[in-house]
């Protein structure tokens, strides 16, 4: 049996809002199993140039992602909403195992099924190298961005 993930679609800008950032900081968790658990058993993924399909491939390309992609940290913005699709904005930023920092830059759209879960993520995304110096994205640990720490909309990029 399927369970929900309020909020549920048809998505007003509250719902939208709050699925951003429940999907935020679900990523910076950096779980893949509790990140795997908001899209449906079949969802369909482009990342990139890479096409997933189902949890199984969405959890191995995180656990992928996330043993290359270091000291992840990611901040999301609500973009649009209508019905049950949302289209969002972000930046991560992330070092490889050099120290070589980066920032990635994407738009993601989603669509959801009507218990809520992602039935489909379509995102592009570009890396800038970047210096440590340069990094807007600093708070401790793995886990979600602390309320008063800037978002998209107050960086300057």
């Amino acid at each position: 049996m399927t369970t929900g993930k309020p909020p549920l679609p048809p998505f007003d800008r509250e719902g939208a809002l709050r699925k951003v950032r429940m999907a935020e900081d679900a990523w910076n968790s950096r779980d893949p199993e509790r990140v795997a658990l908001a899209y449906t058993e079949d969802s369909f993924w482009r990342n990139r140039a890479e096409i997933l399909r189902g949890r199984d491939q969405i959890r191995e390309f995180l656990r992928r992602k996330w043993d290359k992609e270091l000291d992840y940290r990611l901040v999301k913005e609500l973009w649009a909403h209508a019905g049950n699709r949302i289209a969002v904005r972000f930046q991560y930023e992330w070092r490889d195992d050099s120290g070589q920092w980066y920032r990635a830059y994407g738009n993601e759209n989603w669509e959801f099924d009507e218990q809520g879960l992602m039935r489909r993520r379509e995102a592009s995304i570009n890396d800038k190298p970047i210096s440590e110096g340069e990094r807007r994205w600093r708070w401790d640990s793995a886990g979600p961005r602390p309320a008063d720490h800037p978002g998209l909309i107050d960086s300057p990029e």
